[in-house]
């Protein structure tokens, strides 16, 4: 990583944090005073800047508003009991991020723009980190196309951005699921496992019919038989049957490979766990669950980080779990927090200092 990246820093004259408590903020409302800028053109990236938030200027013929070429990430930033700032794993998000541009065509950002940019604005917006329990400062990195014409092919420039949101505790009350049979989310050679705008605009129909229904998220299912399962919503699922933590495996490249999804599977391990990544389909969960061998089913995502599932429905079948006598999922959220506020040694060097 190249230290001495070459920002331009313009700061804002006063800060909105005069007039905001970072206590119990909603997800997503608020923004920092700084955001990151980067500019693609002609085979590099160019013209790196943090300066105030602020709105952009589009062109109507902007190329991502008509043909969708716009990927995110979803990361965060905490602080300890000390008031050192520190971000969680923000190198398997870098990863993921050059991935979902790889597949969605576009050029991948160097990782001195994107950890190090990240770092430093970070570093300006630090008073914005909640030091407050169970708070903490979302960073949003997002790259779009921005050739001003219309025709689909591939934009020949870009933009990369970061801003950042201050957010209060984000308690996920358990759930209940409705299992997808009509839509489809993903398919084997399509684009399920980038974070590309589509995914989630894509989504947002079926979730609204579960909710008309009673249901807070739906459990996507493949696309040929509407049987095996994929993830919920925009968190992976985990099923615990038998004491074997179950999720669906990422080999057909249909999910999204979760970066708390993987913290879970590691300290599923930690905990003597046995874990299973592999299909699974409904009828196997409505199998076991017959037979009083599901003991757990819950989502993992930055959000939440655990988010448990008190219902399942499928067809006729509305499975129901008592969410307080989840042990495991407790456990492992017990783990990551006291990993995240320092309590705990970060054995698997997942905190990144500001």
């Amino acid at each position: 990583m190249t230290e001495a990246l070459d920002i331009t820093i313009t700061k804002t004259e006063r800060s909105k944090l005069k007039d905001l408590s970072l206590e119990n903020l909603p997800f997503g409302k608020y923004f920092t005073d700084h955001m990151l800028e980067a500019e693609y053109a002609d085979g590099e990236w160019k013209s790196v800047e943090i300066k105030p938030y602020q709105p952009l200027m589009l062109e109507p013929s902007l190329a991502a508003i008509h043909y969708g070429q716009a990927i995110f990430e979803g990361i965060k930033a905490y602080k300890d009991e000390d008031g050192n700032a520190f971000i969680f794993r923000p190198f398997d998000n870098f990863r993921r991020f050059n991935r979902s541009a790889e597949r969605m065509n576009m050029p991948e950002v160097p990782e001195d723009i994107f950890i190090e940019g990240m770092r430093q604005l970070i570093e300006i917006d630090q008073d914005w980190i909640p030091a407050v329990k169970e708070h903490s400062l979302y960073i949003r990195p997002f790259m779009f196309s921005t050739d001003a014409m219309l025709g689909v092919r591939p934009s020949e420039t870009y933009k990369f951005m970061i801003i950042l949101s201050p957010s209060g505790p984000y308690f996920a009350a358990p759930m209940k699921i409705a299992v997808e049979e009509q839509y489809t989310r993903a398919a084997p050679g399509g684009v399920g496992f980038s974070k590309n705008a589509g995914n989630y605009g894509g989504s947002l129909r079926a979730a609204t019919d579960a909710k008309l229904k009673g249901y807070d998220q739906v459990l996507w299912t493949d696309a040929f038989e509407h049987k095996w399962l994929q993830e919920v919503g925009m968190m992976n699922v985990f099923f615990v049957i038998n004491n074997v933590a179950i999720t669906p495996s990422l080999e057909e490249g249909t999910i999204l490979a979760g970066v708390t999804r993987d913290s879970v599977i590691t300290i599923l391990n930690d905990m003597g766990i046995k874990v299973e990544e592999r299909r699974i389909s409904i009828d196997e969960i409505v199998e076991a669950y017959k037979k009083g061998q599901v003991q757990e089913v819950f989502g993992t995502g930055t959000a939440a980080v655990i988010a448990p599932v008190k219902e399942l429905k499928y067809k006729d079948n509305a499975m129901t779990f008592d969410v307080t006598s989840y042990k495991i999922a407790d456990e492992v959220k017990q783990r990551l927090t006291a990993i995240r506020e320092r309590k705990a040694e970060d054995v698997h060097g997942w905190l990144f200092n500001i």
